[in-house]
């Protein structure tokens, strides 16, 4: 019996390399128990669910025999290893065939399974766990810029013989523009939901219309055919200007330059690498220039492959990690309350809409924002597992708990990412429209940014006040008057409080 999962819809996983189709059986399964472990947004079920109907349909066309069930299947036991039980149960199999999965909780009900289970090692990621951890073995610090040109040199990436392209490893330094005046990219590629899509549609709006985010209109990709349009119209469309303002944000246009194909490559209608490929390939061809290829790979190759070794480092518990000691209630404004905040209310919108934000809406704005007011971070890794189209536990947990929420103690991270309203507007237009002002640490109209940013970093200085990179803020802070220290200090309890009372912000 082959077992594969929703994220594994790929022919060339390791669970059906050597399978026979006049012997095996392929059991595929949509179950309550995966769609409900934390409320995920409409169209990430919707994604998910389509992909794996379109992609049994394709084995049973290659000639496979596949047993499906369909989530409101009136036989469904509701949980994995309860189909899996139930198929056994039907066929007589007792050997079981499966790639290992992509999170603990799902490893470990599988490892519990009274059959016999051969787990394989996910080949789609360019790093095996043993790779990682003999590159992390007596490091002091973990960081991924030395793990990424590891990576490099494997894969021969952008590389000139022992060399990088371009003469420097990456181009970080071309890929910080604020935002551009205007956008000459419509946006990733869109489908026409098809009859199998509608109809998964449909079952997600019944069972699933109370979740956070809105299941229509829904336009991505469900298949391979898809990916492979959408993977083709970005590269041709939008790489050449990625790297230049991929860090940019603004009010009226939710992806800029992005690709939107982590859902893709994450659920096994893309590889890593043909997409790293297809990128180079663009360089190469002089249709984009090097920092927006480069900043490109190194997301799928450096952070992507990395984030994975972390979490499965770290092990089981890295997801309860909380070094700051963080207890504060998730706020509603994360699920759509209303906020003054324009910076929140803008990557939470588009959150709601498209079950995606880029990296710097969900590091700097939406994460920040929780680091700043003190959000328990378990809270927050929920969030986030719960409302993107690309999240899953082993993506997005190192993400969250480790670069976003300083949760880890800076396994991940040298210091925590979090700022004033100053860096939001260098790097948007978020300010111009909003209901505070960005400039002021006090008052009725202060941008809540300002006093928090203090406020945090008054609250943890015996953790930070000695860290090289971030002594500076303290210095800064110093020079400052004490009467406004005591201000801006008490404007962020005020703040705090709010955030207890439930009070809009």
């Amino acid at each position: 019996m082959i077992v594969i999962l929703g994220d594994q819809l790929s022919r060339d996983i390791s669970s059906l390399q050597g399978a026979d189709p006049n012997h095996d059986v392929i059991v595929m399964a949509e179950v309550m128990g995966e769609a409900t472990y934390v409320p995920h947004h409409p169209k990430k079920i919707i994604l998910i669910l389509s992909a794996m109907r379109k992609f049994a349909a394709q084995l049973r066309d290659q000639g496979w025999r596949v047993l499906y069930t369909e989530l409101d299947d009136p036989d469904t036991s509701h949980t994995l290893t309860g189909e899996i039980l139930r198929r056994a149960a039907e066929t007589g199999i007792t050997d079981v065939c499966i790639t290992e999965p992509t999170e603990w909780r799902v490893i470990d009900a599988l490892t519990d399974l009274p059959l016999r289970v051969d787990m394989r090692p996910d080949t789609r990621f360019i790093a095996s766990h043993a790779e990682f951890e003999t590159w992390a073995k007596g490091r002091k610090a973990l960081r991924m810029e030395y793990f990424y040109r590891e990576m490099r040199r494997k894969t021969g990436l952008l590389m000139q013989g022992d060399d990088p392209e371009g003469g420097q490893w990456n181009f970080d330094h071309d890929n910080r523009k604020g935002p551009p005046k205007s956008v000459a990219y419509a946006g990733p590629r869109q489908f026409t939901p098809d009859t199998v899509t509608q109809s998964v549609i449909q079952l997600v709006q019944d069972r699933f219309g109370d979740n956070f985010g809105r299941a229509t209109p829904f336009w991505f990709a469900t298949d391979r055919v898809q990916a492979l349009e959408a993977m083709d119209h970005f590269m041709r469309y939008a790489l050449p200007s990625f790297g230049d303002y991929q860090d940019a944000m603004l009010n009226e246009n939710a992806f800029l330059y992005h690709s939107f194909l982590a859902p893709y490559i994450n659920i096994g209608l893309l590889s890593p690498r043909e997409v790293c490929d297809a990128a180079q390939a663009e360089w190469q061809r002089g249709h984009a220039p090097i920092n927006a290829v480069e900043g490109f790979i190194r997301q799928i190759i450096g952070w992507r492959e990395y984030v994975r070794g972390i979490y499965f480092l770290k092990g089981r518990d890295y997801t309860a990690s909380n070094h700051l000691g963080h207890t504060r209630d998730l706020p509603a404004l994360y699920w759509g309350a209303p906020t003054r905040m324009n910076c929140m209310a803008k990557s939470i919108q588009q959150t709601r809409d498209d079950a995606y934000a880029h990296h710097i809406q969900r590091l700097m704005v939406t994460g920040n924002f929780a680091l700043l007011a003190g959000i328990d971070p378990h809270q927050v890794h929920e969030w986030y597992l719960s409302v993107y189209a690309d999240a899953f536990e082993w993506v997005e947990a190192p993400n969250t708990i480790g670069m976003s929420q300083f949760a880890d103690g800076g396994v991940i991270a040298s210091k925590p990412y979090v700022s004033s309203g100053a860096y939001i507007n260098r790097m948007s237009d978020y300010c111009k429209s909003c209901h505070y002002r960005v400039k002021d640490r006090t008052g009725d109209r202060a941008c809540p940014f300002n006093a928090l940013y203090w406020g945090f970093l008054d609250r943890h200085r015996d953790k930070f006040a000695g860290n090289p990179r971030m002594a500076q803020m303290y210095r800064t802070f110093a020079k400052i008057s004490d009467q406004d220290q005591q201000d801006t200090l008490e404007q962020a309890q005020k703040i705090w409080a709010m955030l207890d009372a439930g009070d809009r912000l």
